[in-house]
């Protein structure tokens, strides 16, 4: 199968519609646009999220979000614009040679924020069966969006984060 991007903005901004929908007036919803090295693969990652504690500058905010990325296929080769399995020699469907893969996971994160300056914190991210700890920094950017880090075992990230 396919994926298709629009595919997955809808996989991601419908669950997003539904917690903010679900949420007090006064919740956040965060919106994150990172690059990443997740488990050996490098790639992109979209998620959102909703603060379900936000008291002074400490917060805990659980989210979801999709992780493209290169993926090989080492099963399957591309011959004149066709794919066949490497095992059976019989054609297969594109999808399984465009080395591209995606994989959804969840997270929460416990973040303090000092006022207008450096925020830091704590999250676990569940993704593929595995639950990773990591550590994450943000630093603000304009008024609602920062520059965040994320580091852990097997994790990586780096990009944009912001807050509606």
């Amino acid at each position: 199968m396919k994926f298709r991007p629009s595919t997955a903005l809808v996989l991601v901004a419908v669950p997003a519609a539904l917690c903010a929908a679900a949420a007090p007036a006064a919740a956040q919803v965060t919106a994150e646009a990172n690059v990443a090295r997740a488990e050996g693969d490098w790639g992109g990652e979209l998620a959102v999220g909703v603060p379900v504690i936000s008291d002074g500058g400490f917060s805990i905010t659980p989210g979801a979000g999709v992780f493209f990325h290169h993926r090989d296929h080492p099963g399957y080769f591309n011959q004149d614009s066709q794919c066949f399995s490497k095992s059976s020699g019989d054609r297969v469907s594109d999808g399984k040679c465009d080395n591209s893969g995606t994989k959804f996971f969840g997270k929460v994160e416990a973040m303090y924020r000092l006022p207008t300056a450096l925020g830091f914190g704590i999250g676990a991210r569940l993704i593929g069966g595995d639950v990773r700890a990591y550590g994450t920094v943000s630093m603000p950017l304009l008024p609602r969006i920062d520059v965040k880090g994320n580091f852990g075992d097997h994790y990586l990230a780096a990009g944009l984060q912001a807050r509606f």
